[in-house]
This record gives C-alpha cells, structure tokens and sequence, in this order.
C-alpha cells in the first residue's frame, strides 16, 4: 500500500518505506488527513459541541494485529525452508529488524499492538527433528526423501516437499513419525513461553495459540485457530488437540469446553477462510454428515465467533458467481479446489462464503433455535514465514521458497495438486484485524473479539465503526459520538431486536483512512436478509463516497479513478477522502424479517504488491497479472430480530 525503496545485498531486498502518497485535495466528503503516526487509531469525531464524557470505560480505540501466523515450527512451512520460530515473530511484530528466512532483513514500518503465533498442532515439533536427520525419522522413506530435498539446497525440491506433505496430511498417509505426540511436549512449552514473554499488558498483547488442521476428505479446508485467553500456567496444563485424534469440529469444541472446565480459562476459536473448503466450511449437517441439531448450533455460536475473511489465500466474504450484481465482489479469488486442488463440487461457493453464511445462519435459526453462523469479521495472513507483512512494498510471502529473493515468485508454484497448482501471483498481502477494546491486555482484547466488536481489513490500518439503534438519529453524529452511540444502540456484533412497530433502525458509520494510507473511495452498507418463505436476498446501499459523482440509473457509482503510476509504482491522494461519517436508515426496512447489516470501506486504487516487484525488483509479471487493486475493510454485521 504503500512504497519502498530496494536495497542491493547480492539478493534484492525490499526494505524501507517511503511515503510517496500526497493529500492534494479532497472532496465534498473529505476531512483533513492526520498526519501518520505509529500510535493505534482512535475513532473519527466530527467537530460539534462540548459534551460530557463517558463516565464507564468505552471502547475508543481501535487496536491492531494478526490472529494467523506460522513460523518454521509448522510442518509444512519447515519443509519449505522456513527457519524462523515464535521469537523471530513476535520481535518482527514489534518493529524490530529480524532476518528472513532467506537472510534478507525484514522490518515492519510500525509495530503491531498485539498478536500471536499459530503454529499447527499436527506434527508440531517435528520438522527440526527431520532436518536434524533423526534416525527414527529417517527410518522411513517418506522422511527420508523430505531430509534429503530439505538438505539439498534446491528450492523447488523443498518447495515440492512441502506440497507433498499437505497431500499426505489431507489423504491420511503421514508415516506414523509424525504422529507421536512426543515431539509435541517441548514445542508447545516453547509456543507458550515466548507468548508469555512478549506480553507487556498496555503495550504489546500476547496470546497463546496454535492452528488446528482439519484437511477433510483429502484437502477440504476446516482449520481453525484456537486463542486463549489466560496464562502460561493454565495452557501448559494441556497439549493442543490434533487431527490425529479428531477431525470433526464437534469433538474441537468438545476439547474447548472441558479445557475451560479444568483450567478456568477461557478460549475461541476462528474458522480459517473457506474458500478452499469445497463447500465444507458452511455446510448444513454435521461433520459426519447426520442432520444438525440444537446443540450442535449452540456449541459452534458459543465457541466460534469470529470467521476469516480475508488472508493470502484469497478472500471468503463473496463470490461474483453469487453475487452477480456486486461490482466489488471479485477480487483475491482462490476458487479452483480445495488444499489439494481437488475440483469443486457443484454448487459449493455457497457454502464456503461469510455473506452466503449470514444469509443461511438467520434461516437456519428458525429451524435450530440458535443461529450457527453468526460471525464477526476476521482478517489474518496465513503467513508461514513468520514475518506477518500485510504491506505491499515489503511483502515476505506465503512461504519461504516466494520471498522476494526469489526474482520470478510471481511465476513459482505456491501450492501443487495432483490436477493444478496455485502460482506466486495468486498470494494476497492481506490479512489484519483491528479491535474496539477499552485498553491493549490479552483479557480487554480476547474480550472484544468474543464479542464481535472487530473489523477485518486486507492490510491497510482504517478504522471502520458500525451502530445501529432504535433510539439513534443524525444528531448523535454531534459531540461524543461514541458514547452517544452506545447509549442509543448497539456497536458490530450487536443486535437489534423488534420494537413491535414499523420503526426503522438507524445506523451511524464511520470509516477513517489508515494514517500512513491511501484515501477513501466509498463506504457502502451491505444487508443480509431472509423472508417468511426462507428466501435468502442481498443489497448493497452506497452510503457516502469522494467527489462530485452522482449515483447512475442503476444506482451504481461511477469509479473513482486511479492515481497509480504502473511506471513507478506510485500513487498520489489526489482522489478520495479522508473519511467518512454518516448516519443511515435502511429505505427497504422490513420490521417483519431477519436481517444482517455490515459495513464495507473501499481505498482508492493503489499498486499491488506485484507491481513493486516489477518496479523495485524488476520482475516481469505476465499480461494476466494483476497490478493495482483496491484495499478494503469489513465491519463485523449488526443482526435484526424482529
């Protein structure tokens, strides 16, 4: 998103940033830019007359960070060459100047507030013993071949060994090796360990974590991070559930439950993006296939409250196939199969997709008396580097084998199947979460994020703000918008519930730039919603934008246009606004139907990490690869009851 300039060390490296963008205007919308600092943003309050503050703690800030990240300490990212471990990560978070994996430095350009490591449980600690040449490994062939492609030096052999191990994982054909939890006990004491001692409550949020690695029927999709909220001392007293032992997310939240029980700690956990899940992510029956029930939804709202969005590979918030209308809806597409590249069953989009999701979870509630989909947005990146860079100018990659040492990543294989493979270009830099929470500690944060009040964006640090309320109007906009909000309604993740009448509710958003950003396009308004024959629609509502445009006859804006220079990968804030603040009335309100509202913000157009290469590196992408996109935030959805 932003730019940088190259250094040469043998290999290039990208490195510094440096701010090219200009606020040279700004439109009918658009609020003076702040100047960039490293501080986590606060909310936008318009300039209006004193009031009184807040006397209870609300949450005021919006706080940053990665809720997916491996290390060389998961599988498949050692067996791609990764070395990095926890500790490599969190300095990295934090700001300061690590190594990459293939010795380039690597440095974010301001810290994150808070984050965690998410190594897989499965085979966790066992990639160091297979380059150590562990005779117990080494005794069968599988790992035999894996030690000598890791140890050759050659980048494709490792990059082709990593891929072979995700297929033998989803195909049930691990030698046995990997399966002994032996090799677990010491890595996860290390995983906590470094959680614990990175944490500085009200400066730098620490979580223990770990990645559970459900590949279904041979590669379908169903991970899940699993984030505690408690101490060292309370995680220590388990060891991470695995797919060796189950594959079926019941028995997960069974796991969850009675950890919670023994320990007294608490712990949620997010579905990875679904895109790659051949309609398993969303499906309607259980694991095994028999009907859903009552249980089976409480469990899964009650231990599942936030759902990925966006991360590298690709994005799980819509699909143009469903969403025809949308100009907006296709972009960071990973649709052609699941981990494996096994094709998709017909008619799986529909239930890989979070707004398919929200649509069929209020149908389903009906039925359940528990809405089993009800989730706020998530954003991680997925990275297996350890080096969470969502920066398009300073993008490490998915794996080591697509750091920016390697000149054609955009043409290397990322991921291989036995029918197709995923390149280089593919990868998305995205992936970050913010959170509204009273202060930065593992219990304020964790807290939030059970509650939804999260936003997910694909990189860029905008801020986004949702209320909706029965008893909010325009002139809450005014004064202490924040505590004017909460005290009339209801933040994202919220809900509203019927007042009897054919009063609409209304609803106060707020989007800011990311201080370091680009500026604002638009922000829209997209409603989910199921009518008394269980018909599931959709609408997206224009709600503010930048410039003199006016709506066409079919309602739709014209584009903003583009600053991007594809010569020099810069781009100026000669377009767009700063912000956007604006209270809003649904036209088409229904007292009588369920329904699901949430905000998108959309940046102006802006280089795409391929563009950097080709500029900064001098890549050659091909014709088909795309150099400029639009970033984008996703506010978690209000729900309405009637």
């Amino acid at each position: 998103m932003r730019h940088s300039k190259v250094t040469s060390l043998g290999a290039l490296v990208i490195m510094a940033l440096s701010a090219c963008q200009r606020d040279e205007g700004s439109s009918t919308q658009a609020t003076q830019s702040p100047p960039p600092d490293a501080e986590p943003v606060t909310e936008v309050t318009p300039p209006a007359s004193p009031a009184e503050p807040a006397e209870t703690p609300l949450p005021r800030t919006a706080w940053f960070g990665d809720t997916h990240v491996h290390t060389g300490w998961s599988a498949d990212a050692g067996m791609d060459g990764a070395i990095t471990g926890p500790v490599d990560a969190y300095r990295y978070a934090l700001g300061q100047e690590v190594k990459s994996n293939t010795g380039l430095p690597a440095k974010l350009s301001r810290p994150y507030d808070w984050f965690m490591v998410t190594d897989h449980s499965d085979g966790m600690g066992t990639i160091n013993e297979i380059i150590a040449g562990n005779p117990e490994m080494l005794a069968d062939p599988m790992l035999k071949g894996w030690y000598d492609a890791l140890n050759s030096g050659d980048e494709a052999q490792a990059a082709k060994a990593k891929s072979e191990l995700i297929v033998a994982q989803s195909t049930g054909k691990l030698p046995s090796q990997l399966m002994d939890p032996k090799w677990m006990v010491s890595a996860w004491e290390k995983t906590v360990k470094a959680a614990e001692d990175f944490y500085e409550p009200g400066t730098f949020t620490t979580f223990i974590a770990y990645e559970w690695t459900v590949n279904a029927n041979g590669g379908d999709n169903l991970h899940r991070n699993v984030i505690f909220k408690g101490t060292g001392d309370q995680a220590l007293q388990i060891l991470p559930l695995t797919t060796f032992e189950t594959e079926d997310p019941e028995k997960l939240w069974e796991w969850m439950a009675n950890y919670e029980a023994k320990t007294g700690d608490r712990v949620h956990a997010i579905p990875h993006n679904g895109n790659m899940s051949n309609g398993r992510m969303f499906e309607e029956s259980r694991f095994d296939g028999s009907p859903m029930t009552s249980e089976w939804a409480e469990q899964r709202q009650k231990y599942e409250r936030l759902y990925e969005v966006t991360q590298i590979k690709g994005q799980s918030e819509q699909h143009p196939a469903l969403a025809p209308n949308d100009e907006f809806a296709s972009w960071d597409l990973w649709d052609r199969g699941n981990l494996i590249l096994a094709p998709k069953p017909d008619g799986s989009f529909k239930y890989e997709y979070w707004r398919e999701s929200l649509k069929s979870g209020m149908r389903l509630e009906a039925q359940l008396g528990t809405n089993p989909f009800k989730y706020g947005a998530n954003a991680g990146t997925d990275t297996h580097t350890g080096l969470s860079s969502t920066e398009e100018d300073s993008f490490f990659g998915k794996f080591k084998t697509l750091e920016p040492s390697n000149l054609e990543r955009w043409n290397f294989p990322l991921l291989s199947g036995p029918t197709d493979e995923y390149m280089g270009w593919e990868m998305a830099a995205s992936g970050v979460m913010g959170v509204w929470a009273t202060e930065n500690t593992r219990e304020a944060i964790w807290d939030a994020m059970y509650r939804r009040e999260t936003f997910a964006t694909t990189g860029p640090r905008m801020s986004v703000r949702l209320f909706g309320g029965f008893d909010l109007d325009e002139s809450d906009l005014q004064g202490d918008v924040v505590a004017n909000a909460y005290a009339g309604g209801v933040p994202m993740g919220g809900d509203l519930a019927g007042t009897g009448g054919d009063q609409a509710p209304v609803f106060l958003v707020q989007a800011m730039k990311d201080p370091q950003g680009a500026n604002l396009d638009r922000v829209q308004m997209i409603k989910t919603w199921v009518d008394a024959d269980g018909g599931q629609h959709e609408q997206v509502y224009e709600l503010a934008w930048s410039g003199d445009r006016q709506p066409g006859a079919d309602g739709k804006l014209p584009p903003v246009g583009s600053t991007v220079n594809l010569d020099t990968a810069e781009y100026t804030n000669s377009i767009g606004s700063a912000s956007f603040t604006t209270a809003w009335t649904d036209p088409d309100f229904d007292p009588a139907q369920k329904a699901a509202y949430y905000v998108r913000v959309l940046e102006i157009p802006t280089p795409r990490w391929t563009l950097y290469d080709k500029v900064n590196l001098g890549a050659e992408p091909g014709p088909d690869v795309p150099l400029t996109h639009q970033e984008r935030a996703f506010s978690s959805p209000i729900w309405y009851t009637p």
